[in-house]
């Protein structure tokens, strides 16, 4: 009976505003504003920041018993994409622990070391990044596969660990603007009915020149880094677990399929060469199950935070707000823009924030003539430079916790997703490409 009512009252009753967006206002208080002010981003941790804005979204939902506010609540963070992005971080935190355990970082940095020029390694390893997330259509995956040999090479050359961290999360989501297999491009595609071929003839046009101002900026800092003047033998063997995961992912193979790929071959080497025996392995992996634990109940929480705001008609708010003044196609495409914006700040997930977004952008484009194939890649990319500002996000928190560092101090060396950013709003104030505008 309980679930039927709930059920019922799927959408809000009522309008309530910019209240609905308080809990999100709080928690950005609690955690983004005090931090700064103390100048310090460990004095709060996040988890307590999320736990407060929940009981707070909790508390404020009106409409709903008590009951019913929770049983929501857990609807939203039981939600499929959620569940989703738990198993990957279970399986990726198995994945990186016993592949550290068994020496695949430091052989695969070694490798990294001996090929690249060492005035290369920071363009080369945001080379790498966009390669690769171009290639299998996620950024969370990218994040997974190259952050702990970010880690590795920091550790080896002394570059600040947050700077190459951020050359991994901005190059992961060149892939993920541009992938004809990524999330976003198809819903991008699919919400406002045009082709992906010709989507991407007009993104890559606007998002081309931030890749290459970013490459330019990587290279010029990358100038002075040191590399060790003695370089260790690399253990070939120990590489194979990481490219395994790089080849199977490239190959189109499912995220949480190649990181069980991974998993075995990190556990049979390790045991071979004798790294650690089976149950060492076990303890290894479980080890890297737990370190993922802050990373699960930041998602559980969001999920469920986020779902009520949506319900309490957060999003169809802002929504309504910026979509009642639009003047010709500049204004329309501004709209687009900006409607996709708050709701990937609000939903935490780029790919959610299209397809929220998409049917409203489908319409604005159609009633002021705005050409589909620019109002997707609108759509795309400023979801993608959202989610690459926002310290709450999967792949924030994901190359975080695999670097152990604090997902606030890699936001200042996100060039990728600023720049790209940047090239989105000029494209829409010049009305570039002209074919397209």
């Amino acid at each position: 009976m309980r679930d039927e009512k709930l059920q019922k009252s799927s959408s809000p009753t009522h309008k309530s505003g910019l209240w609905a967006l308080s809990p999100l206002f709080v928690f950005l208080g609690l955690y983004l504003v005090t931090s700064i002010l103390i100048n310090d981003f460990y004095k709060v941790p996040i988890t307590v920041a999320f736990v407060v804005s929940s009981i707070y979204a909790i508390c404020t939902s009106s409409g709903m018993s008590l009951n019913e506010r929770i049983t929501r609540f857990s609807r939203g963070a039981s939600d499929s994409n959620m569940m989703l992005m738990i198993w990957i971080f279970i399986l990726a935190g198995a994945f990186a622990q016993s592949a550290k355990a068994m020496g695949a970082i430091d052989a695969t940095v070694n490798l990294a070391l001996q090929i690249l020029p060492e005035n290369m390694l920071l363009p080369g390893l945001f080379l790498a990044a966009c390669f690769i997330s171009l290639a299998v259509g996620t950024s969370v995956g990218t994040v997974v596969a190259l952050t702990p040999v970010a880690a590795g090479i920091a550790e080896q050359t002394e570059v600040s660990l947050p700077l190459m961290v951020a050359i991994v999360v901005g190059g992961s989501y060149f892939g993920d603007n541009l992938s004809f297999i990524s999330d976003t491009t198809i819903a991008a595609t699919q919400t406002q009915e045009c082709r992906m071929s010709d989507k991407f003839k007009v993104n890559v046009r606007i998002v081309a020149p931030a890749a290459l101002l970013t490459l330019a900026i990587y290279a010029v800092l990358g100038v002075s880094v040191q590399a060790p003047e003695t370089l260790q033998s690399v253990e070939w063997y120990k590489v194979i677990p990481y490219l395994s995961v790089l080849i199977c992912a490239l190959c189109g193979m499912n995220v949480m399929l190649v990181l069980v790929i991974g998993i075995v071959l990190a556990g049979v080497i390790g045991v071979l060469s004798g790294s650690f025996d089976f149950l060492g392995c076990l303890s290894v992996m479980g080890d890297g199950i737990l370190s993922m634990s802050e990373l699960i109940i930041i998602t559980l929480l969001a999920g469920g935070m986020l779902e009520l705001i949506r319900y309490n008609g957060g999003i169809d708010y802002v929504i309504g707000l910026l979509t009642r003044r639009i003047r010709g196609k500049r204004g329309a495409e501004f709209t687009i823009a900006a409607i996709v914006t708050l709701a990937d700040v609000c939903t935490a997930n780029n790919t959610i924030a299209v397809m929220t977004t998409g049917p409203i952008a489908r319409d604005i484009a159609s009633q002021f003539g705005v050409d589909r194939r620019k109002s997707a890649s609108i759509l795309d990319t400023f979801s993608c430079f959202a989610q690459g500002l926002i310290p709450y996000g999967a792949q924030m928190l994901m190359a975080a916790g695999l670097a152990a560092i604090s997902p606030i101090s890699i936001l200042g060396f996100l060039y990728y997703p600023v720049l790209m950013g940047m090239c989105a709003t000029l494209s829409i104030l010049f009305r570039y490409p002209r074919k397209y505008s």
